[in-house]
């Protein structure tokens, strides 16, 4: 099968079926190294667990061969340091997974860092790499959309690819409630998603793209605009990704 047009893998997009105890076809796909499956229904429809999606995903691929994968989380750290935060600000990282911004953080010294992510094997990765600094993390396995945060209680939220694999508009809000209520009010909001020009699908899940507009427009008044930027993100394929950053303070 041929890779689909503005797919994040550069490799051969293969696929094989099976008809499942439901009547779903259960779908492999393999591209650039990742493995996965998805039910697909009678119409066509994927039909999605998240939490074992992305379980797959970790479980099967090492975390430097992923597409979003970052020897350093440049940009990240270049946006969270200019924002002004202290050291010990309330930090999460939503959907950290196995990223090396919780690296790059404790490295430069900052002492109050959430991991947020569906994914215990990722969380469990990271914990291994970093060996006894793992202990000075607040790890939280979950979805975004349905945790329950502390109110009020981050200085600062940051997200790389998460918000644009919500494409369902009931959890692209509660994902913005959720931010909302968590970040105080003065707080720093940072979010990165595909470009407008960036893929359609990643790891064989289909992504929003957002210019730093109708990104800004998901967010509402309530998120003040202070900066956004395009970047391009070489993935270990050898391919770019084209990231829309939004930076914002909340009212």
């Amino acid at each position: 099968m041929e890779r689909p047009r503005g797919s994040c893998h550069a490799a051969a997009f293969r696929r094989s079926c099976c008809m499942s105890a439901a009547g779903h076809k259960q779908a492999r796909f393999v591209s650039a190294g990742l493995e996965f499956e998805i039910a697909i229904d009678f119409r066509g429809k994927v039909i999605m667990d998240n939490k074992k999606h992305w379980e797959q995903v970790y479980a099967t691929n090492a975390s430097n061969a992923v597409s979003w994968f970052q020897e350093h989380a440049e940009q990240s750290m270049r946006l969270i340091q200019g924002t002004g935060v202290g050291k010990d600000a309330a930090i999460i990282d939503v959907g950290g997974g196995t990223s090396t911004l919780i690296d790059d953080l404790l490295f430069e010294g900052y002492t109050n860092i959430t991991v947020l992510d569906l994914s215990a094997k990722a969380l469990e990765v990271t914990r291994r790499r970093l060996g006894n600094r793992a202990d000075s993390v607040t790890w939280l396995e979950g979805d975004v959309t349905q945790l329950t945060l502390s109110a009020q209680h981050y200085d600062l939220w940051h997200d790389r690819a998460v918000f644009h694999f919500l494409t369902d508009p009931i959890d692209r809000h509660a994902y913005v409630q959720q931010a909302m209520r968590s970040v105080r009010p003065g707080g720093h909001v940072i979010v990165a998603t595909f470009a407008e020009d960036g893929p359609e699908k990643c790891s064989g899940l289909p992504t929003m793209r957002y210019c730093p507009e109708s990104l800004h427009a998901e967010f509402g008044n309530a998120f003040q605009l202070l900066g956004h930027e395009k970047v391009g993100h070489h993935t270990p394929f050898g391919t770019e990704q084209k990231f829309t950053y939004c930076y914002c303070r909340m009212e």
